[in-house]
């Protein structure tokens, strides 16, 4: 039986992977974040996003390169990949939303939706659902939300002051922008020629109600590398999940 819902969902992605990482370094001083290994795994962090974007359906994937893009490039060359993959270097700085514009313009469906994603997001949910989610809100794009957990040991107190509990490491109160997105075809055309989208567009999109946010479920895992710190805890994290 067809599933309805298919046909909505999108084929094709954006990974933006031209960041210099300098909060990563000395890993990233010969290669950019996204080609930074997490420790027991033998594959970068890209490789773990286009297995899980072919794992959701995707065939075309759109890499956008920057800090030492010829490492990145060699690399996409070489592997044996599970999508098909082209690469686009901006020549010249167009900020966060015109970088995403120039990869976007170089999808091989512009009528139809596409998946982002940061490349330095290493996670597991259902982009299937999250899609589903964008097309029931009739939205234009639509936010994955995390809660990461706070890097300190939190107290809970009583009515009185008393210090009633220990909590180590607890999950945020707020959701944050987790780094992965839906987006509608004509989200491409509100971005800005140069500039942030999240100053810009986002908050235009939102004031429209048009804008939605996608909770990524309880138990899926959820990272961004951007430390040595999280490094090491994301390769714990996984062995403890036997991955």
């Amino acid at each position: 039986m067809t599933d309805p819902s298919a046909a909505s969902r999108p084929v094709q992605a954006v990974v933006l992977a031209g960041g210099q990482g300098s909060r990563l370094r000395p890993y990233t001083d010969d290669r950019p974040k996204p080609m930074v290994e997490i420790p027991g795994t033998g594959t970068p962090i890209i490789g773990h996003q286009l297995s899980w974007l072919a794992e959701e359906g995707v065939t075309d994937v759109v890499v956008s390169c920057g800090h030492l893009a010829e490492v990145l490039q060699k690399w996409l060359e070489t592997a044996d990949l599970p999508v098909s993959v082209t690469t686009v270097v901006e020549t010249e700085p167009l900020g966060r939303g015109g970088g995403l514009k120039y990869a976007a313009a170089h999808l091989p469906h512009p009528d139809r939706p596409w998946y982002a994603t940061n490349g330095d997001i290493w996670t597991r949910f259902s982009l299937r659902d999250m899609a589903d989610f964008h097309t029931e809100r009739d939205a234009v794009a639509t936010l994955a939300l995390a809660r990461p957990r706070i890097p300190w040991g939190a107290v809970r107190t009583d009515g009185f002051g008393h210090i009633t509990d220990f909590i180590e490491a607890p999950p945020s109160t707020f959701e944050i922008n987790a780094g992965v997105y839906v987006f509608s075809p004509e989200f491409a055309g509100l971005l800005p020629e140069r500039g942030d989208h999240e100053r810009t567009t986002f908050p235009h999109l939102a004031r429209e109600r048009r804008l939605a946010g996608f909770p990524i479920p309880q138990g899926s895992y959820w990272r961004a590398i951007d430390t040595a710190k999280d490094l090491t805890e994301a390769a714990k994290e996984l062995a403890a999940q036997g991955r």
